[in-house]
């Protein structure tokens, strides 16, 4: 266990580099006004912790950084939240004042927004869009040939596909097609879309509508592109400000993570609850092992989650990341939940 000294010296020196990403010497932390000890005290405490593995050295410098079980050992034990300013709580609050239905719309704002008020890249994962249910069905005609069936879900998502109408589809057969539809199949899942059509729509639609053939058939492919949450970003470059991200080779490995999706979802923990911090290379992957991730969850209904992933250097501001994620992830949890709970 770290003396008290120790923990004064090791807090200093990952506040202070954080701050400055600069090498923090004993000098410096002298001049710290709770620092009451001698400068000879805190090199010899350096010593021992550097001893330790809780700070390390640099090729260019005297001074000391922060090792990865030293950020560790911050995040666990040292770690207290940042008070944000009243301005910045509104900021993020302002996105759920807005009259927004579509979740997709609210899920790639708050991306923006994260990544503006950490200035680090932000990843939003939203709920898995076929466990959502149908809320309303319509077949909207745009020509005499042409229409757009649309289904709108509980949780807001529209899903909308174009439809090719037989000769003499009239706005009558239209008006049969949607009341069956909605009698059918609101409160089925897109997952069991097709399934609930073809077993329980599908006879009346061929009974009561002469030609719909053409158009059920059409009806068949909507809801099928999509078996799992979509990825949002905010600030997708904003970790290349960071000088820990000069390195050309660091920037690609980072990039091509970021452009497979199948990989990038493995970062998020969407069965955790509270905030999560993973440090270097706790994350399990050579481009991320000069990263930080902290994540959260937050509920869409009682069965959904999305996610929300911060992704920085080593040296991140973890105070006040994890106070403006979670003001975030209940906002939106608040958000979501108050907006089903008005449909119902």
């Amino acid at each position: 266990m770290l003396t008290n000294r120790q923990l004064q010296i090791l807090q200093v020196i990952v506040d202070d580099f954080v701050s400055s990403a600069q090498p923090v010497g004993s000098r410096q932390i002298s001049k710290k006004e709770e620092i009451t000890f001698s400068s000879a005290t805190i090199r010899n405490e350096m010593a021992d912790l550097e001893e330790l593995g809780f700070i390390e050295k640099t090729h260019t410098s005297s001074g000391r950084v922060p090792s990865e079980k030293g950020y560790r050992f911050y995040v666990d034990h040292l770690l207290q939240p940042q008070t944000i300013t009243s301005n910045e709580v509104k900021q993020i609050h302002s996105i759920f004042q807005k009259q927004i239905v579509e979740t997709e719309q609210i899920i790639r704002e708050s991306a923006n927004i994260l990544s503006e008020l950490t200035t680090y890249t932000t990843i939003l994962l939203g709920p898995d869009v076929q466990k959502h249910r149908v809320k309303r069905f319509q077949i909207v005609p745009l020509t005499e040939h042409t229409a757009v069936a649309i289904i709108v879900t509980d949780n807001g998502h529209v899903e909308n596909r174009l439809l090719t109408l037989p000769p003499g589809f009239s706005p009558s057969d239209i008006e049969k097609m949607v009341n069956i539809l909605n009698d059918r199949l609101t409160g089925v899942s897109l997952h069991e879309f097709h399934l609930k059509l073809e077993s329980e729509a599908l006879a009346l639609l061929r009974q009561h509508v002469s030609t719909a053939e053409s158009v059920i058939q059409s009806l068949l492919t909507v809801a099928t592109n999509q078996s799992e949450g979509k990825i949002y970003y905010g600030g997708k470059t904003n970790m290349f400000n960071q000088p820990e991200f000069h390195d050309l080779n660091k920037v690609r490995m980072l990039m091509d993570l970021m452009d497979k999706e199948s990989q990038l979802q493995s970062i998020f923990q969407p069965d955790s609850s509270g905030i999560q911090i993973r440090i270097g290379s706790e994350n399990n992957h050579l481009a991320m092992e000069n990263c930080s991730v902290i994540t959260a969850s937050f509920l869409v209904c009682d069965e959904q989650h999305g996610s929300i992933a911060i992704i920085g250097p080593t040296r991140m501001d973890y105070q006040r990341v994890v106070t403006i994620l979670d003001v975030m992830r209940r906002g939106l949890t608040h958000a979501f939940m108050k907006g089903r709970n008005d449909s119902l």
